[in-house]
């Protein structure tokens, strides 16, 4: 789906979760090529490509409301965009992103990967030299109830972040499950589904985990 497509189901979605009409919601999508620019001051400045480049490659470029830096959406990418309110998870912003970390680590593990936080690099990163970035992050909270949220490299093509500064971040690198495990990764439905189970332990209703 386009990223302009699934913005606008996402602004309703969250509507209705602001209004009580609808519960805690998460939207699993894959999307078409696309640079996405977020808040952060300076960030169109880490987009690397010309307008030639990117239509020759069938990216789009679009800002986003969200928090962070830049980064690219493609197919082979698992996006999750959690609809929910913080308050009944006792969460603020930071905390939250913390737990979005924990349920990509806690994906990653469960097809044999060890992924890990960096520290002041928010994501999921994989250790080496340098370390390179399995799920990308990047938020909007507005009235207490949460937009935007993760980006988790199954199959993407990696050759498209040259276009960009991933996140703004010019000494790391990126990776997928592709990448790290070749023929053994798993394919895009299965991480959809342990994604999906992972942010209902960590984000479901009931006690959050510690």
């Amino acid at each position: 789906m386009a990223y302009e497509a699934a913005l606008t189901i996402q602004r309703n979605v969250h509507e209705q979760v602001l209004a009580g009409a609808a519960p805690p919601t998460l939207l699993l999508v894959e999307h078409d090529p696309v640079i996405t620019i977020g808040r952060r001051p300076g960030a169109r400045a880490h987009l690397r490509a010309d307008e030639g480049t990117l239509a020759r490659l069938g990216i789009a470029v679009a800002e986003s409301d969200r928090g962070g830096d830049i980064t690219y959406h493609g197919p082979g990418q698992v996006v999750a965009y959690p609809i929910v309110r913080l308050e009944p998870l006792r969460l603020n912003v930071g905390r939250y992103l913390r737990r979005l970390e924990q349920i990509a680590i806690d994906t990653a593990a469960a097809f044999g990967v060890e992924a890990m936080r960096l520290e002041r690099c928010t994501g999921v990163w994989i250790d080496g030299a340098p370390p390179r970035k399995l799920c990308a992050l990047g938020v909007r909270v507005r009235r207490n109830v949460t937009l935007h949220g993760m980006a988790f490299n199954v199959e993407t093509d990696l050759s498209h972040y040259d276009t960009i500064v991933p996140c703004g971040i010019a000494d790391k690198g990126v990776t997928s499950l592709r990448d790290l495990l070749g023929a053994a990764a798993p394919d895009m439905a299965a991480v959809r589904a342990e994604l999906a189970a992972r942010a209902q332990r960590h984000l479901g209703d009931g006690e959050p985990p510690a």
